[in-house]
């Protein structure tokens, strides 16, 4: 059996991922997981498959003549699941919007050997001010040997300039 990590990007219409999801059984395919979203009139998602060997070319081929419904997919052979020795965190934070914020967070994350799992931002206007407000919810792989406190230190640190509101959990 082999495995296959699909990105697919399509202009937002119903019906893009039940071709895809033929697509994939037509080749004995088994859809694994996915991460789908619409934004600004496109919709994207990431997704695992599992392809019997024999089937893989075929498959591969059917995937890519999806260009022909204006569906345009990136294949990639699935890589090795993360070893066990990172501590799963999840982090919220709410924080003053500028230009640059992600650039600083995983700056930061990236520094300190922190892997993101999943990472979701969006801006939205303040309760009271309607200030614009970043907003980013992740799941963060921490290094065994980098605590949670290090990790949320060297976060508030940043905070002085960036943050209102900083969250960091352990994931059971």
């Amino acid at each position: 059996m082999d495995h296959l990590v699909l990105t697919v990007i399509a202009p937002d219409q119903a019906g893009q991922v039940e071709r895809i999801a033929q697509c994939i059984a037509s080749h004995n395919g088994n859809w694994l997981e996915s991460r789908m979203s619409r934004m600004a009139g496109q919709f994207a998602g990431i997704l695992r498959v599992a392809v019997p060997t024999e089937s893989h070319a075929e498959l591969v081929k059917a995937l890519e003549q999806l260009i022909s419904h204006n569906i345009r997919v990136l294949i990639a052979e699935s890589g090795a699941e993360p070893a066990a020795n990172w501590k799963p965190i999840s982090m919220e934070l709410v924080g003053n919007d500028r230009p640059g914020i992600v650039r600083d967070i995983t700056r930061l994350l990236a520094d300190k050997g922190v892997n993101l799992e999943r990472f979701t931002t969006e801006v939205r206007p303040a309760p009271m001010s309607s200030e614009p407000l970043f907003h980013a919810n992740a799941l963060l792989a921490l290094p065994m040997a980098l605590s949670l406190e290090d990790l949320q230190q060297s976060l508030e640190a940043l905070a002085d300039d960036l943050m209102v509101e900083l969250e960091l959990r352990a994931e059971e």
